[in-house]
């Protein structure tokens, strides 16, 4: 799979850079606008093929009879908002004149994006390139080349254009296609920043030559999964599948920017603002106050055959509304923008300590309402990563513990703001909140025999007894007493959980373990990024310096420079890359923000604890 996009709009290609078949195709607002899309250039094989940037293809095919080659074609494919451009050079590289052919198959089905994935059907009638859906909106693609192509219609409602070309010996042809994908979405924003100009935001310089290249390749990356909305810039929480907006993932990418990129935490935060939960809605799992996890504008989600219109399916994104904000006034002091928020800041608060707690415990807990969305509604939202130790699922109302890590933070964060904003009474009020919420926490949580915390409380608050990643979020949060984190430490660093690489999300010695799924024994580098965090929190410099130098050292065994969404949960070998996991996310937003959040890191144990000679990576300049 070769995946390309420009703001709103993706393409997912074969390894030749064609769309031919399965979940294949050009994509724009949840809908694919061309489902077939394949050049036949007879006698030609692919010599070169490189994407420079995430929104380009550059190829060279080549036409060789004997030692010489022929004609030979340079074919850049450029995406834009809303389209993408063709630009095919030919050439003539040989004495005598060369007659090519050259043919394009195109075909639109504008299925939803559910749809092309195999997970859901809809019948429609397509009239060629056009289709207007049940809820009588309507899209279309057009295709525009010159010189122009003959053309005849072909299966399925498409088009076959052909060209005939002669070439003199050395000459030279181009031929251009121009595709548009007009969508009833079309937004009315400014462009995204060009990738010059976001690479200067970050002005982060590293000795190292290969980290240097992790770097530039994670800017890069967090600059292609941007997409422009009328409340500001937003990240695509990953490409090629899930290029709309998300809670969490958005949240915790725009944290992992701040300070360089305060402008997409303002979009993010506006954005999920403006859509926070009004209403008890089951089907949509909305309740007043809630942070959306998902929005999607395809067919099956407008038309109400599946709730992602806006769906609020995670009991972690109000929390992380908070905390982002927090952290962007923190590193802004823009008082204003908080202020201009405290309606939805409050209201988030107010779900936390209602909704999110119908039992009146004290910690945040989630219980689907609709059978149509998500069963497990924290960020390991396998249905099988909520375990007991004999591997029996966990049932009813789970509260998983890295949640109430959050709100903790979001807690003392309210506590802040009131304070600021000279509320005193309010900010007394939660500050004490949070101080009982932690205390409450260790006592139920804590589990003396493994050294941890329990991954959550089930429905009959019994206690997830077994070993994961999620308590290196509590470092992260602040919510674990000083006196227990070096204990924490030494068991999120033992073998059964310590690859190498990082922290696996379940320990080798749990019954649901699988070195290769999702949530059960793999290893996710924006898990390990919020442990090192934590790490760094509680002052333990050198092994926060250490595992970052293995996700970087991770990053670097990737043909592509890119961090993974995960890879698999194997001992780390020296001199082996790490086993990948097969469908993981390339690029993915909060791996790529992991990079440039692990710099962060670094510089603040500089500024908190100098130590010489420990990494190359940690000698970073500003």
């Amino acid at each position: 799979m070769l995946p390309l996009k420009e703001d709103d709009t993706y393409a997912v290609l074969s390894d030749q850079g064609q769309v031919l078949e399965g979940e294949q195709g050009f994509y724009r607002h949840d809908t694919r606008y061309l489902a077939r899309y394949a050049w036949n250039l007879p006698g030609f094989r692919l010599l070169v093929s490189q994407t420079p940037r995430p929104d380009r293809l550059v190829q060279h095919w080549s036409l060789i009879v004997g030692p010489d080659q022929l004609v030979g074609v340079r074919r850049e494919l450029q995406l834009v908002r809303g389209g993408f451009s063709e630009r095919l050079e030919l050439e003539n590289t040989s004495l005598k004149t060369q007659v090519v052919e050259v043919a394009l198959e195109a075909t639109a089905d504008f299925a939803d994006l559910f749809e092309a994935k195999g997970w859901h059907k809809l019948s429609r009638t397509i009239q060629g390139f056009e289709y207007t859906a049940e809820d009588g909106l309507r899209v279309a693609t057009y295709l525009t080349s010159r010189p122009p192509a003959t053309e005849q219609p072909i299966a399925a409602g498409g088009k076959l254009f052909k060209w005939n070309l002669e070439l003199a010996p050395k000459q030279q042809v181009v031929l251009t296609l121009e595709g548009r994908f007009e969508s009833p979405f079309e937004p009315q924003t400014p462009p995204l920043p060009s990738y010059q100009d976001w690479q200067q935001r970050f002005p982060l310089r590293m000795e190292s030559g290969r980290s240097q290249r992790v770097l530039e390749q994670a800017i890069t990356d967090l600059r292609a999964l941007l997409f422009s909305l009328p409340e500001g810039l937003f990240p695509a929480a990953g490409i090629p599948w899930y290029v709309c907006p998300f809670g969490r993932d958005s949240l915790l990418t725009a944290y992992m920017m701040q300070p360089w990129a305060s402008e997409v935490t303002q979009g993010v935060l506006t954005y999920l603002a403006k859509y926070q939960g009004t209403e008890v809605n089951a089907f949509r799992d909305e309740t007043p106050g809630k942070i959306i996890h998902e929005m999607r504008l395809g067919e099956l989600s407008r038309t109400g055959k599946v709730p992602f219109a806006r769906y609020y399916g995670t009991v972690d994104a109000t929390p992380l509304f908070v905390i982002l904000l927090h952290r962007y006034w923190k590193d802004t002091a823009d008082l204003a923008f908080v202020r201009r928020l405290q309606p939805h800041w409050e209201a988030a608060l107010t779900w936390m300590i209602h909704y999110a707690d119908p039992d009146q415990d004290g910690f945040l807990e989630y219980a689907p309402n609709t059978d149509r969305g998500h069963v497990v509604q924290s960020w390991k939202d396998s249905f099988d990563s909520q375990s007991h130790r004999d591997g029996s699922l966990a049932q009813g109302a789970i509260a998983v513990c890295e949640v109430q890590g959050y709100a903790y933070m979001a807690y003392l964060a309210a506590a802040e703001f009131y304070r600021v904003l000279g509320q005193m009474d309010q900010a007394e009020e939660w500050e004490a909140r949070a101080q009982a919420l932690k205390a409450r926490f260790h006592q139920q949580f804590w589990l003396p025999e493994l050294q941890t915390y329990a991954a959550g409380l089930d429905g009959a608050k019994k206690p997830l007894a077994i070993l994961t990643s999620n308590p290196g979020h509590l470092l992260w949060s602040g919510i674990v007493p000083e006196e227990i984190a070096p204990q924490l430490v030494k068991t999120l660093f033992s073998p059964a959980l310590y690859s190498g690489w990082g922290v696996r999300t379940l320990g080798t010695g749990e019954v649901r373990y699988n070195p290769l799924s999702y949530h059960n024994g793999s290893v996710w580098p924006h898990d390990n990024a919020l442990f090192i965090g934590g790490l760094v929190r509680y002052g333990f410099f050198e092994e926060a310096l250490r595992a970052a130098e293995n996700l970087f050292r991770l990053a670097m065994t990737q043909h592509d420079w890119r961090l993974p969404e995960l890879v698999g949960g194997y001992e780390k070998h020296e001199g082996e890359p790490p086993v990948p996991y097969p469908a993981s996310c390339r690029p993915q937003a909060w791996d790529a923000a992991t990079v440039v959040y692990l710099l962060r890191l670094i510089q603040e144990i500089e500024r908190k604890h100098p130590v010489g000679g420990v990494l190359e990576l940690r000698k970073v300049r500003v």
